[in-house]
C-alpha cells in the first residue's frame, strides 16, 4: 500500500513515528534501508517512504 504524502519529516518526527530515539534512527537508517534526504546538515525522511517501510516491516 502506498500511503503517506510527500511531506518531509524531521529525524525527530520520524523517530517518534517509529517509536525509537533519534540516536537509534541516525545509527541505523542506512542498514534498515530507510530512504533519507540530506537537507543542510540534517536528515529528512519523506512521509510516504516511512509509511512504506513500516508496511514492509509489518508484513514480515
Amino acid at each position: 500500500m502506498l500511503g503517506g504524502s510527500n511531506r518531509m519529516l524531521s529525524a525527530q518526527e520520524t523517530a517518534d513515528r517509529l517509536g525509537i530515539s533519534r540516536r537509534t534512527l541516525y545509527n541505523n537508517w542506512k542498514s534498515w534501508g530507510l530512504k533519507a534526504h540530506k537537507v543542510g546538515g540534517s536528515l529528512r525522511f519523506r512521509e510516504r517512504d516511512v509509511e512504506a517501510w513500516l508496511d514492509t516491516r509489518a508484513a514480515a
